[in-house]
């Protein structure tokens, strides 16, 4: 019993005693940081992904919505309207015949009888249906076929796809990216700088001189 009551009594001693303080010893900066155990748990931090959101914003980044929007280059287009909800009544108001059956329903129009096949002024060529600009004057070249070639667009305004409409023949179409007008054809056996020959519709352009 007696051995006991002498270990509670040192236990409870030991518990007693307190740990000198030694702050006098440490820099007035360290002396003032709280101990570890006094300081906030942020329990869950990075399971929420608040510190690295913390992080992000420390290296200065910003959100999105403040981030300025790229400016378009000068002659490109400047967006795409909704060209998908016009009627084929309501192109019929808007283009000619002509126009018409070449852009909305994929026509051809005859060799050497399209008002550009022979065009030398300096411009840049639109669509005849929602004035995207599409090709410029100093790309077009004497292709010897009939029709306006040009061996290059302006910048991703035309866009192409795989045309299957003559069996045992596959085509790449172009159409203008805005509004899907059909403009022509694309071939690998242009001029340099890209060996391209984009064969186009006189019908689906419209030229704006310089």
């Amino acid at each position: 019993m007696a051995a006991r009551c002498y270990a509670a009594a040192t236990v409870a001693s030991a518990r007693a005693r307190r740990a000198p303080d030694l702050s006098c010893y440490l820099p007035p900066a360290a002396a003032a940081l709280p101990s570890p155990s006094s300081r906030p748990r942020n329990r869950g931090a990075w399971a929420c992904g608040g510190s690295r959101r913390v992080a992000v914003r420390a290296m200065g980044a910003a959100p999105s919505s403040s981030s300025p929007s790229p400016q378009t280059p000068p002659g490109e287009t400047q967006g795409k309207a909704d060209y998908a909800s016009l009627s084929e009544e309501e192109w019929k108001k808007r283009l000619t015949k002509e126009q018409y059956y070449i852009t909305r329903q994929k026509g051809t129009e005859r060799a050497f009888t399209g008002a550009y096949w022979n065009t030398k002024t300096p411009g840049i060529y639109h669509c005849v249906c929602c004035d995207t600009p599409l090709f410029e004057s100093s790309t077009k070249f004497d292709s010897g076929t009939g029709w306006p070639s040009y061996y290059k667009p302006i910048g991703e305004n035309v866009k192409s796809k795989l045309d299957m409409s003559i069996i045992f023949m596959p085509r790449t179409e172009v159409l203008c990216a805005v509004c899907d007008a059909h403009l022509g054809h694309v071939f690998d056996d242009g001029p340099p700088p890209t060996g391209k020959r984009y064969c186009i519709n006189s019908a689906s352009l419209k030229l704006k001189p310089e």
